[in-house]
This record gives C-alpha cells, sequence and structure tokens, in this order.
C-alpha cells in the first residue's frame, strides 16, 4: 500500500464525507429540518465518521488510528439505527435510505478491512522487529 500523506486522500475518508454531506442535505428538507433534535443527532452522527477517520490519521501512529477507526465504524452503526428508524416513521423516503444505509454499509466494511490491515501490518512489524 502507498503511503498516504493526508487523511482526505483516503478512500474511506472519502465515503464518510460523502454520506455527511448527503445527511446535511436531506436534513434541511421536511420533515427532519424542523425537528431541531433529531436534525443535530443524525448529523452529529454522520459527521463522526469523517471526524474520526480524519482525526485517527492525524495522529501519525498506526494503534491509534485503529482506534478511531472503531470509533467511526460504531458511528457508522449508530447513523444506521437512525435511519432505520426514521424511514419506518415516514420522516426519511426510501430512495434516501436506500443510498445512506448502502453507503453505511460500505462505509462499515471499509473501515474493518483498514482495521485488519493496519493491525496486521503493526503485528508483522513487531515480529520483524523481534527477528532481528
Amino acid at each position: 500500500m502507498a503511503k498516504i500523506e493526508r487523511f482526505e486522500d483516503l478512500e474511506v475518508w472519502q465515503l464518510a464525507k460523502e454520506i455527511a454531506v448527503e445527511i446535511y442535505r436531506i436534513s434541511d428538507l421536511d420533515p427532519i429540518k424542523s425537528d431541531f433534535g433529531l436534525k443535530d443527532q443524525i448529523r452529529r452522527a454522520a459527521m463522526s465518521l469523517s471526524d474520526n477517520v480524519a482525526e485517527g490519521f492525524e495522529y501519525n501512529n498506526n494503534p491509534d488510528f485503529v482506534r478511531f477507526l472503531v470509533y467511526a465504524k460504531g458511528s457508522s452503526g449508530e447513523l444506521r439505527n437512525k435511519l432505520i428508524i426514521l424511514k419506518e416513521c415516514g420522516k426519511l423516503n426510501q430512495a434516501d435510505f436506500d443510498i445512506l444505509y448502502s453507503k453505511s454499509i460500505d462505509f462499515s466494511a471499509k473501515a474493518k478491512s483498514f482495521i485488519s490491515y493496519l493491525k496486521n501490518f503493526e503485528a508483522q512489524k513487531k515480529l520483524n522487529a523481534k527477528n532481528k
């Protein structure tokens, strides 16, 4: 894997940002826009994905990055839960639900894969250091 210099170059961050932008778009429309508590909560959950990827990356060490990717993955579950409830309450149309739910599932899978990669990289680094 090539060395990434900025979190903005990470595919997982780009997807998280897309999700947040879409959540901001739909939360400015009825019926969500007038429910201020809901609007705030869904925006916070969506922003948490990209925030945690960015923050973890900036610590510049894999163990911290893994921890923040785990937080982001958890926020993806929180967001999906909110999407399901919004759809079932009639506050989110099927098309927006389908797009956001699918992107959130994709984000979780990418985050899980990236977490595994970083953990394996760290394990290999320790093994190599031990064998020197």
